[in-house]
């Protein structure tokens, strides 16, 4: 085992880590890559096709939740369509020209804006509305740490335990 691809590894996958709650980085592809990296390096000798397959699938049922998570938190809180749809839309622009304060700001302010515009909901609901976007994209961020959190430590556990 080359400990300088493990560090190597394990770096990228905490960087990842990070990247879970800060949308800049693409934090559990970046884990699935680091798993896959090393498993190449060493021919599949600490792990093979069935953790890449669970891992693979942690990943893409996560990806497809957490795109979710702030619509179904809008929802929740009594958005309708528009709001939801509202919430989605200014969440991606806001993170693409504002990083994480946009991405904060356009999922609490386009869920908002659309439910009062769309669906003439007083400030009050429109204001819930925008609250449960908000805490639908916490809710996300956190599941998404936690996953990439046991994904990496179950990367160290293969390597240098198992």
């Amino acid at each position: 085992m080359s400990y300088v691809i493990f560090a190597a590894c394990l770096l990228v996958m905490l960087i990842a880590l990070a990247g879970t709650l800060l949308p800049v980085i693409p934090g559990l592809p970046l884990i699935f890559a680091g798993y896959l990296v090393y498993g190449l390096y060493d021919g599949w000798a600490h792990y093979g096709l069935w953790t890449m397959v669970i891992v693979g699938g942690w990943v893409a049922v996560s990806v497809a939740l957490d795109q979710l998570a702030t619509v179904i938190g809008a929802k929740k809180m009594g958005a309708g369509k528009a709001g939801m749809i509202g919430s989605f839309v200014f969440a991606i622009i806001g993170l693409i020209f504002f990083s994480l304060p946009g991405l904060i700001i356009g999922a609490f302010g386009g869920a908002a804006l659309f439910e009062m515009i769309f669906n003439r909901q007083e400030l009050s609901q429109a204001l819930k509305a925008g609250g449960g976007a908000l805490l639908g994209l916490l809710v996300g961020a956190f599941f998404r740490f936690l996953i990439g959190l046991v994904l990496t430590l179950s990367f160290v556990w293969l390597v240098l335990i198992h």
